[in-house]
């Protein structure tokens, strides 16, 4: 009997990683491809200032975009590429930071656009109840 027992195998308890190897290349392809497209948002021509970082938060922001005709974007809801309200801007807001009121808020002014229309945004999400806006702008080159 004991001739048996030295003759036995010990049974292997080791985990084969290669498909979870293969499944993790997937899925980072289609990461890869699919992150772009998830940027979209109002063709705006930001302005150049020499500005510090903001460091991104868990929440991802509002941005409310004004173009170079001065007219209102929102990236919250439905029809993001369609022009909005001053009014419509200030509902949208507050209906987010009424869920979330951590969520940062954030304007994309046109380099082109009078300077009239960002302060009225600013006033209006100043109305929606938005502590502090900030301003977007690109680096300097």
């Amino acid at each position: 009997m004991s001739k048996r027992r030295a003759g036995r195998r010990k049974p292997m308890s080791e985990i084969n990683v290669v498909p979870y190897i293969d499944v993790t290349l997937v899925l980072l392809i289609i990461f890869m491809i699919t992150t772009p497209l998830l940027q979209t948002g109002v063709d705006v021509d930001l302005p150049d200032a020499e500005a510090k970082v903001v460091e991104p938060k868990n929440e991802p922001p509002v941005i409310v975009s004004v173009d170079s005709q001065g007219q209102f974007y929102i990236d919250v809801g439905d029809h993001q590429e369609q022009p909005v309200s001053e009014a419509d801007v200030v509902t949208r807001v507050a209906a987010v930071l009424h869920n979330k009121p951590e969520t940062p808020v954030y304007i994309r002014g046109d380099q082109a656009v009078d300077y009239g229309k960002v302060v009225t945004a600013m006033a209006a999400l100043k109305s929606a109840g938005v502590p502090s806006v900030g301003l977007m702008t690109r680096p300097k080159q």
